[in-house]
């Protein structure tokens, strides 16, 4: 494997609002295109901190192109880097790419070579951004529940979405605050390789992706703070390979999350901060928040097909994929099952043919699914208050479990991963005044 992937110089035209970013890998040449809102001034545009974060965005973006054949070496002689940016980025086409190296039996952790220019300035001077919150919105229950606590405790956000579609844009028009929209389109021909015999294919960090490109859009528009909706269990493997933990949402764990957070520092002076608003709380503990109101009942998902690149005319909510039987799963214990139903459109857990997905959930069976979903012994936990729950300890995959629930994990470790489940945790990269405020209203 001779050939290297190549990434090229950026550019941003304030006035259109486009960024293009080109690569290069071996003899093929790609550009992927940013739209940005219009008009931002152009000495933001020209500073330091923009046009490094900018460069770093380029790198992150450059995955979706690396990948198509995952060379061991990544160049980029025109574009500088601090050693702690160097290995950001190392980090991100290294564990930010664990599932795809997984899944296509690639051997790439600690072999990858990155050379750029060398940055002597470890901190750019700090841009003057306002105290204003930019909340990125996923369409599903994670960033609605933000939403909530945001407002509650009288933090002035606006919703942010990378090619917002089907539910990012019923949420957000449920929300009522105007938001700011970028649309990325992906190289056609990249794309079209990934089909193609000889060129891998796979999943890469996308929250990793869609918070750089938030960055661009905080420093042009005045936002101090970029506010994440990341739960403690995205920190949870699926595998391990080539000797090392891969997770599916490496980029949504708080490892990544401290590790962005001061890039982004660095990059800015330290005017830009980042973190996850959620990270105290399990899934079943934000099921139990997003209970607590009704108005984003109709318009919310959290199920993959409504965000495939094609789009979605069907439901809201599949009821087949291993998203919607996790949500499901995870609202049971706290919602009235007539509600829960309602938003479904029909009960998972009296579907037979389901039992084997929901067994992946709770480790019962198989491993943990390649997506977005909680911890293994939460899902368990969550079956184990259905057995005991008169609305649902009846249904046939709940009675289908049960035995072997009870067998590999014991009633009592169930209630006690229950409880923990309910418990808040102090790890999280919340600034203080913000988290007891919060914790305060969030009872």
């Amino acid at each position: 494997m001779t050939e290297s992937f190549e990434i090229l110089p950026p550019s941003f035209d304030p006035a259109s609002g486009e960024a293009r970013f080109p690569y290069r890998l071996g003899a093929l040449n790609f550009t992927e295109v940013l739209g940005l809102p219009k008009g931002a001034k152009a000495e933001l545009a020209e500073g330091p901190a923009f046009q490094k974060l900018l460069d770093l965005t380029a790198f992150v973006l450059g995955v979706s192109y690396f990948k198509l054949r995952a060379p061991l070496d990544i160049v980029a002689p025109n574009l500088a880097l601090t050693a702690a940016e160097k290995a950001f980025v190392i980090d991100v086409y290294e564990n930010g790419l664990g599932e795809f190296y997984a899944r296509n039996n690639l051997a790439r952790f600690g072999r990858l070579n990155l050379s750029t220019a060398d940055d002597p300035l470890e901190r750019k001077p700090a841009p003057d951004l306002p105290e204003r919150t930019l909340l990125p919105i996923g369409g599903g229950k994670d960033s609605l529940v933000s939403v909530e606590l945001l407002s509650h405790v009288g933090v002035d956000f606006t919703p942010f979405a990378v090619n917002p579609k089907g539910p990012i844009l019923t949420s957000v028009d449920a929300i009522g605050r105007a938001p700011i929209y970028v649309t990325r389109t992906l190289d056609a021909e990249m794309i079209r390789l990934g089909k193609e015999p000889g060129y891998y294919n796979g999943h890469v960090p996308s929250t990793a992706i869609n918070s750089m490109i938030a960055s661009l859009c905080a420093l042009l528009f005045g936002y101090d703070q970029i506010v994440l909706s990341n739960e403690r269990s995205a920190s949870e493997g699926n595998v391990v390979f080539d000797g090392r933990e891969t997770n599916h949402q490496y980029s949504k764990s708080l490892g990544f999350e401290l590790l962005i957070a001061d890039t982004l520092g660095n990059a800015t002076g330290g005017a830009l901060k980042y973190f996850s608003l959620l990270r105290p709380y399990s899934e079943a503990r934000i099921a139990s928040l997003f209970n607590q109101g009704t108005r984003f009942d109709a318009v919310f998902s959290s199920c993959n097909r409504n965000f495939r690149l094609t789009g979605n005319d069907g439901p809201l909510w599949c009821g087949e994929c291993p998203k919607c039987h996790f949500v499901f799963l995870i609202f049971a214990p706290f919602m009235a099952k007539e509600r829960l139903l309602k938003i479904f459109g029909r009960n998972l857990l009296e579907v037979p043919e389901y039992e084997g997905s929901f067994r992946e959930l709770a480790g019962l069976a198989g491993q943990k699914p390649w997506e977005c979903v909680g911890e293994i012994l939460e899902a368990a936990a969550c079956f184990y208050t259905l057995t005991r729950h008169a609305d649902w300890h009846q249904d046939a995959v709940v009675r289908a479990v049960k035995a072997d629930l009870f067998a590999q994990y014991g009633e009592e470790r169930l209630q006690l991963a229950m409880a923990e489940c309910l418990t808040d945790s102090h790890d999280h990269h919340i600034p203080p005044a913000l988290a007891a405020k919060v914790a305060a209203y969030a009872v």
